[in-house]
């Protein structure tokens, strides 16, 4: 059984991110190191656990320290012999054609969903040479770091979140017609959302969600969340994730933002396990 002393927790940035060495998820941990990387995945909002060789029943197993297993609803993507496993890769393409890169473009996971996902788990099987990295951006300091009176505008505001925003510029994969049966048509989430562990305010969007904004006409809306995702995105609220083999990255979805990047050389094989876990109704 891994203990606490056996486990070093390293920030990877001044705010966001956790590197987390000697520990093995294949083996069961104690209580007090359980608390220890619950509490440190709260404080940093993204866990690098390095060094784990997962098979799918094992990464279903490991993850469920942190919570309970959100079902996820694109079935296309499920791993035969552990569907709650998805995978992400760089074979996958559009209808016309396209190659289609799992990410691409800022956003959060699943946030049309009433109860969007906690946290979302890549590990790492199969990287390119280089390139590949995921962006995160900290929407708890992009939210401190408002002019007061952008906060006090944002205060109460309501957005309609639906499985792709006719204004998203990404085009998601066609969902099937029994998985588009169980998604929402539209629900509505605070644009300022309260973690509900650490209680700190950040800003909640998704540009490819996000249809609407209660009271704003569709101009004014656009230009409001634009301004928003142009603040969030600088450079001083991000960490950019380097992937090396064997990384489970874990990350969460109530205040960040994150972003694949498809600068590789795509005949190499870009292929990793994904899971997510339940969430709650933002407030």
């Amino acid at each position: 059984m891994a203990l606490v002393e056996d486990c070093t927790v390293a920030p990877l940035s001044e705010h966001t991110g956790a590197e987390v060495l000697g520990v093995d998820l294949t083996r069961p941990l104690d209580a007090a190191l359980r608390t220890r990387l619950n509490q440190a995945f709260v404080q940093h909002s993204v866990l690098v656990v390095r060094d784990q060789h997962l098979s799918p029943q094992q990464l279903l197993d490991a993850v469920q320290l942190f919570g309970d297993v959100l079902p996820q609803h694109n079935t296309r993507f499920s791993l035969p012999e552990c569907p709650l496993i998805h995978y992400i890769s760089n074979q996958d393409f559009h209808p016309d054609g396209k190659r289609y890169i799992p990410g691409e473009g800022y956003h959060t996971d699943h946030s049309n969903a009433a109860e969007p996902p906690k946290a979302t788990i890549l590990h790492a099987v199969t990287l390119p040479d280089s390139g590949g990295d995921t962006q995160f951006v900290n929407m708890h300091r992009a939210y401190d770091g408002l002019p007061a009176a952008t906060k006090r505008r944002i205060e109460g505001m309501r957005a309609l979140h639906v499985y792709q925003s006719r204004h998203s510029e990404r085009k998601l994969i066609p969902l099937s017609d029994a998985a588009r049966a169980a998604v929402p048509e539209g629900v509505w989430h605070p644009l300022v959302r309260t973690h509900p562990e650490s209680g700190r305010r950040s800003i909640y969007l998704n540009p490819i969600r996000i249809e609407e904004i209660a009271g704003l006409a569709e101009a004014d809306a656009l230009a409001l969340l634009d301004e928003l995702l142009s603040h969030a995105t600088q450079p001083r609220y991000e960490y950019r994730h380097r992937w090396q083999q064997g990384d489970l990255v874990m990350w969460d979805n109530r205040c960040l933002l994150h972003k694949a990047n498809g600068d590789y050389d795509m005949t190499q094989v870009r292929y990793l396990y994904r899971i997510m876990l339940k969430g709650d109704a933002p407030r």
